[in-house]
């Protein structure tokens, strides 16, 4: 026994050295960069994980919970040293959606169904992760994104509407709040629809005031005196000063101020820990929400790329597509079993984080630890907090979201695209997410296909004095008369091949005198089963007329594939390595 303690204590005193040593270089590095980071993104978080739990029908303390847990767990699993993973938008909304509706078919808390949630999300991340199906994100190409963020941005500022003045209304889209709307008015008339004169003063100038600050507080700060990125960050996070100021107009006025004004409740995360873990949820809440737990996963993803992406590109980093998947993975696990809501990277406080100066994700752990600490002395507190003020909080964020600028250059780059971003804003406002997404993803699907079923091609001939082919419509070209040159620019698959074959073949009789073919392929990266019978077929019609096919510019696994195929047994000319080669040939060929 004593030989092994003793053969052991040499590694176990080296990884112990090791471990100090990168503690102390950590300490003498990035430390202090990163707890300043922390600092600032925990003022941050206060309001922003209250307000997005409340957008998600929850508790503000599972919010909370979703910002501590989760981040440590992102830390040791994800790739990127500044993205801040929590509680965010649109993901709040999108769990709303589907949280409310099973929890009232089975008769349980909206929390167990959330992290019920989240535990389906982090299986649907560990599978991709191991799948390796991270490409599964270019379902939801830039106009479906675009869309919806839009369309959800709209949708949830106007869901906050009852909350910030005092509505009796709720609802997940236009249309249902609309219904609600008039159906008040039929039986109650129009003063049914009177705001709450406390809530709505409360919840208009906390509105008015972080519009202010997000709009002219950067600006002020500098005039102030502040340097730019100091002013910069403190217009970031004067959210929490205004909900500061709401805390102490609800805590110490008069009780007149808040009678009939709702507030969010105390945070006591201690009775938080004792909620009932996912696993004890019925077998039928899981399974309703397997469908929408990969729509919410792959919002979630592609949301995380996005900012990761976006911030790994300012900094030189690379992110890991793959590692965030596990990453997303273990930050949903620890959420669901820490009583939290579905979380992913959120833009705001990872921006903050970013320009705070975070270095490693170590940033993440002091941020939870800086969270727990606040919550813990100003647990209390929070409980004065209105929830007015809250959803003034959530318009003012998501109405960033709004940006017109993908829809005008869509207006103008391609038609098609923008009628697919309009219908997707409209649908998610009006019809809900789920239709809004499925609907968004089939018609990307159809406008991909339709697309390809038409492939650019052009009949291309020589620039004169050089070894260069262009399009004939294009260029002043040189051409042989018993020649026929045509660039194909697409992929030969099954939705355009046989269009391709007819096409090529009214060309070929619109030309009396031909007698050979070349298709030149630079752009040709692939040949299905479909293109290579397309092929053989409109060689054996060229051949029965008396024409040559030939091919140039294939491309080294396009041209092994079709070796493959036993391309000498019925292609009726020649392969060309250029177009310059086959010119030459066929110039005096007749």
């Amino acid at each position: 026994m004593s030989g092994e303690g003793s053969a052991a204590d040499p590694a176990s005193s080296a990884a112990t050295a090791g471990l100090l040593a990168r503690w102390r270089g950590y300490r003498n590095g990035p430390l202090g960069e990163d707890l300043v980071a922390a600092a600032v993104v925990t003022v941050l978080l206060v309001p922003q994980s209250l307000a997005y739990a409340l957008l998600a029908g929850l508790p503000p303390v599972a919010g909370v919970m979703a910002s501590l847990l989760p981040v440590l767990a992102y830390a040791a699993f994800g790739s990127s040293t500044t993205l801040a993973v929590g509680p965010v938008a649109v993901i709040a909304m999108m769990t709303a959606q589907a949280v409310g509706p099973v929890a009232a078919a089975h008769g349980v808390e909206p929390t167990l169904v959330a992290g019920v949630l989240a535990a389906q999300m982090a299986i649907v991340f560990l599978v991709a992760a191991v799948l390796r199906l991270d490409m599964l994100a270019a379902l939801l190409g830039a106009p479906v994104l675009h869309g919806f963020i839009t369309g959800a941005a709209l949708v949830i500022a106007l869901g906050q509407l009852p909350a910030l003045l005092g509505l009796r209304l709720s609802g997940h889209t236009a249309t249902d709040m609309a219904g609600q709307a008039i159906a008040a008015v039929q039986t109650g008339g129009w003063h049914a629809l009177a705001p709450h004169v406390g809530t709505a003063a409360v919840g208009l100038a906390g509105l008015l005031l972080l519009a202010g600050v997000r709009r002219h507080g950067a600006r002020l700060a500098r005039a102030a005196g502040l340097g730019a990125r100091a002013a910069q960050l403190l217009a970031r996070v004067a959210p929490m000063f205004v909900v500061a100021a709401a805390i102490a107009w609800m805590a110490l006025g008069p009780a007149a101020w808040r009678e009939g004004v709702a507030l969010a409740g105390r945070i006591d995360l201690a009775a938080w820990l004792r909620v009932a873990p996912p696993w004890q949820a019925p077998p039928g809440v899981w399974l309703d929400l397997m469908g929408p737990a990969v729509l919410v996963g792959l919002v979630a993803y592609v949301e995380r790329l996005a900012v990761a992406g976006a911030l790994a590109a300012r900094r030189g980093e690379r992110v890991r597509p793959r590692r965030e998947l596990f990453g997303l993975a273990a930050a949903n696990a620890a959420s669901s079993v820490s009583g939290g809501m579905p979380v992913t990277g959120g833009f705001a406080r990872s921006i903050v984080a970013f320009d705070a100066g975070a270095r490693t994700r170590m940033a993440g752990v002091w941020t939870a630890l800086g969270l727990a600490l606040v919550l813990a002395l100003a647990g209390e507190l929070l409980g004065w907090l209105p929830k007015a003020v809250l959803a003034a909080t959530i318009i003012v964020a998501v109405l960033g979201l709004v940006d017109l600028g993908p829809f005008r250059l869509a207006w103008r780059y391609a038609r098609a695209e923008f009628a697919l971003m309009l219908v997707v804003a409209v649908l998610t406002v009006f019809a809900g997410v789920e239709p809004a997404l499925l609907a968004g993803v089939v018609a990307a699907v159809a406008l991909l296909l339709r697309n390809t079923a038409r492939p650019q091609w052009a009949e291309v001939g020589r620039l004169p004095g050089t070894e260069i082919f262009r399009n004939v419509r294009r260029f002043a070209v040189q051409t042989h008369p018993h020649v026929l040159a045509l660039r194909v620019d697409e992929s030969l698959v099954f939705t355009n091949s046989r269009w391709l074959v007819e096409t090529l073949l009214e060309q070929v009789l619109a030309r009396p005198g031909l007698r050979h073919v070349v298709l030149m392929m630079p752009g040709v990266n692939g040949i299905g089963l479909t293109g290579l019978e397309a092929l053989r077929q409109l060689a054996a019609e060229l051949h029965a007329r008396g024409l040559a096919l030939h091919l140039s510019e294939l491309k080294g696994p396009v041209a092994d594939r079709l070796q493959a195929a036993e391309l000498g047994s019925w292609l009726t000319g020649e392969i060309f390595r250029t177009q310059h080669e086959a010119d030459n040939a066929l110039a005096t060929r007749t």
